[in-house]
């Protein structure tokens, strides 16, 4: 019981934190979802960094990382936002966008957490 609540506790600072971005960052005049991009570019940083330090140092309690990777990084990355982004893409015709939307988010999200992996060998 006492992990779900790690993960439920990261997990709602992470949809917050996400729902903010998406409201500063989102475009409402052309539709490109910039803070959904940011979010899981962002995320896929940050539990790079979180499983890499955990993994070097064994330092950090499985606790911190149910409650840092698996919630925090979990409700702040948006996979179902994603999909449903590119649908909204798809539907409307503009292949352009979702291939760009859809290569983008791959491509720099698995640069992201190799980065965050890669730079905790220096802390």
């Amino acid at each position: 019981m006492k992990q779900l609540l790690f993960v439920f506790i990261g997990g709602g600072f992470g949809s917050v934190l996400r729902f903010i971005i998406g409201k500063w960052l989102n475009n409402t005049e052309n539709g490109i979802p910039y803070g959904t991009f940011f979010a899981n570019i962002l995320g896929s940083f940050l539990i790079g960094i979180i499983l890499g330090y955990a993994a070097k140092n064994d330092t950090l309690s499985q606790n911190s990382t149910l409650l840092l990777a698996t919630g925090f990084c979990g409700g702040f990355t948006t996979f179902s936002t994603f999909a449903y982004e590119n649908h909204v893409f798809l539907k409307s015709g503009d292949f352009t966008s979702f291939a760009f939307y859809t290569i983008a988010s791959f491509a720099v999200g698995f640069l992201a957490v190799f980065t965050g992996m890669y730079l905790v060998k220096f802390i």
